[in-house]
């Protein structure tokens, strides 16, 4: 399970299982490890260094053929550390995709709903999430149901800003001023990171007043709490915490209920409307090449 050594963060045993992040890049051997996650837990979460990764990022038409339709939201973006990590980011989650379902992260599509949500079209019973700052770049992968991740650096100052009546429930404000005066940033930034989790999974981004709901201390089961601190969600939900090298990494996964996924190569991962059009295309060309009454005699 994913754990922590600063005050074990999230560490709650509800919801379904969750493995340790995965460090990778491109070429390296840590997808058989990534794949044995998503086959045996259902989820997997992998991270990597943008330092790592610029020697594996491609140029001109292959950075266009790997980025597809995000090609034009990459040449909106005007500051070059930003395009750079925008197209790195894009990179290792087509890789990570790739990976799972054994496919060619050129000819994986990433398209976005109404919120602004990622996905992998054609691949529904993949969900995906992705979440990168400074230098570390996050992604998520699930077959059970919903995936939300984020990161954010444990020394982010938010605290003494005041960002915390904007951010936090009552009850958490209640938590937060307990707790010893320098552990408060920390648990804030925790809370932070957390509920980006959250809200991305259920596809509401910063759209979901983080002030409406929150999470517990840490060192307990982790569950969204109502703004008095009562329970808002069961079981089904499973939330985690780690600090990793000087980032809290949060990951929050719904479970639908859809048990394990065990085949998850990319030509079974069709889902069921693309597979109806392709089996309806087939049947109308077949009944154009053999009307009724003048079907092929058998040789």
């Amino acid at each position: 399970m994913m754990t922590a050594g600063h005050g074990a963060p999230g560490t709650s045993a509800l919801g379904p299982p969750l493995g340790e992040p995965i460090a990778v890049t491109p070429q390296g051997d840590s997808w058989d490890r990534v794949r044995d996650d998503l086959a045996t837990l259902g989820s997997a979460i992998v991270h990597a260094r943008l330092s790592d990764l610029e020697g594996h990022l491609p140029s001109g038409d292959g950075l266009r053929a790997l980025l597809g339709r995000d090609w034009t939201r990459y040449l909106d973006l005007t500051h070059a550390d930003v395009r750079h990590r925008y197209a790195a980011s894009r990179m290792l989650l087509k890789y990570a995709a790739a990976a799972v379902l054994d496919g060619d992260p050129d000819e994986l599509e990433l398209a976005y709903g109404p919120t602004g949500r990622p996905y992998l079209r054609g691949c529904d019973q993949i969900d995906i999430s992705l979440s990168h700052t400074d230098d570390l770049l996050l992604v998520g992968l699930t077959t059970r149901g919903l995936i939300g991740v984020d990161a954010e650096r444990t020394d982010r100052e938010m605290y003494d800003s005041g960002l915390g009546r904007h951010i936090c429930t009552p009850y958490e404000l209640v938590l937060l001023a307990g707790m010893a005066p320098e552990e408060r940033n920390q648990g804030l930034v925790r809370l932070w990171t957390l509920k980006e989790a959250y809200s991305k999974a259920i596809g509401q981004g910063m759209q979901f007043r983080f002030t409406e709901f929150g999470f517990g201390p840490d060192g307990r089961p982790v569950r969204v709490q109502r703004p008095d601190g009562t329970e808002g969600t069961g079981d089904e939900w499973l939330f985690r915490t780690v600090v990793l090298d000087g980032y809290f990494v949060s990951a929050a996964v719904y479970d639908a209920g859809f048990g394990p996924l065990w085949d998850t190569h990319i030509t079974t991962m069709l889902d069921q409307d693309c597979v109806e059009a392709v089996t309806e295309a087939l049947d109308r060309e077949d009944t154009a090449r053999h009307p009724a009454g003048d079907q092929d005699e058998e040789v």
